[in-house]
């Protein structure tokens, strides 16, 4: 928490300043060396060392979204501490709008890394020894995966109370209670005693406007409470809290057509959506099992029996 000299990446970053560094992944077969940029805004006061992350999944733009508005509106010039900002964290995946690194590995499986193993493996361990240890807290921006559209939410572990303190001061529709995965980076860095928020909100490949502004707003309360940036929190309604979950997964396979609304409560019975033929001759309807929330939908077309459709909350 003091200005002690400080330092990333081998480069020691000066008070008051604007420092931009790049993170060496790997070259590419043609010999292309692939940096991902570090933004790094340290002030002149001692204060805490926040990082902002997205881009893990590099099909994920609604993070790599939320971080861009984060700089483009200041919010990451603090007047006290320390912000790093990384937008793109997986600059493989982004480039071509895949989820996983080049190696076909899941980045966010691979933490905390090995010198000599896969290129994610590498990757991860440089993060895991080069930034991480220097940071106090973390926030690492998601969004469904494929088709799967989330409401904003913010997923921590129940038992972590600071991270939960965060999370209500974050204020997002929606608090999810999850355990770590094993070999994430949330899982490792809650190892290293680092407070992390993961936010989810929306699909992969889309820039949704009220995804990035739940982001940007709860980013920017986080940072007020920590008291990085100046400001008054914002709190526009209680998060509803879900405390245990499951899929609710098609019975049928065929076309999906979705009539619940994401973020929803709804009672037992009620007709979330319609499975039919493309000709015509079969209709199968999906009731709400119970009383529930909806927090996650598959928006695909087409589905396959078995496939998982609503995320929903198992009421208490």
């Amino acid at each position: 928490m003091s200005n002690k000299p400080f330092s990333i990446l081998g480069k020691e970053i000066p008070e008051g300043k604007r420092t931009v560094l790049d993170l060496k992944v790997a070259k590419l077969h043609t010999r292309t060396t692939v940096n991902v940029p570090v933004i790094i805004e340290r002030s002149s006061n001692p204060g805490p060392v926040v990082l902002l992350l997205a881009g893990i999944h590099g099909d994920e733009t609604n993070g790599v979204g939320i971080i861009r508005e984060i700089i483009d509106l200041g919010i990451n010039k603090p007047q006290n501490g320390t912000i790093i900002c990384i937008p793109v964290f997986n600059i493989f995946g982004y480039l071509i709008q895949t989820r996983e690194f080049p190696d076909g590995r899941d980045l966010n499986r691979m933490f905390p890394g090995s010198s000599n193993g896969s290129l994610a493996s590498q990757f991860a361990y440089q993060f895991t020894k080069e930034i991480a240890p220097i940071v106090d807290y973390v926030i690492d921006f998601h969004t469904g995966g494929g088709e799967r559209d989330n409401i904003a939410q913010i997923r921590c572990n129940k038992d972590d109370e600071k991270a939960l303190e965060l999370a209500k001061v974050f204020n997002p529709p929606m608090i999810v209670f999850s355990n770590n995965i094993t070999k994430s980076l949330r899982d490792t860095l809650h190892k290293m005693g680092k407070t992390i928020l993961l936010f989810e909100g929306g699909k992969s490949k889309e820039l949704n406007p009220t995804i990035i502004s739940e982001g940007v707003n709860g980013t920017k309360n986080v940072l007020i409470r920590l008291g990085v940036i100046e400001g008054k929190i914002s709190v526009r309604a209680t998060p509803v809290f879900v405390n245990k979950a499951k899929w609710l997964r098609a019975s049928y396979s065929g076309m999906f057509k979705v009539m619940a609304k994401n973020g929803t409560f709804v009672k037992k019975r009620e007709v979330l959506g319609v499975i039919q033929d493309p000709f015509g001759e079969f209709k199968k309807k999906i009731y709400a099992p119970e009383d529930c929330h909806i927090f996650c939908i598959n928006k695909t077309p087409i589905v396959n029996k078995g496939d998982a459709l609503f995320h929903i909350s198992l009421e208490e």
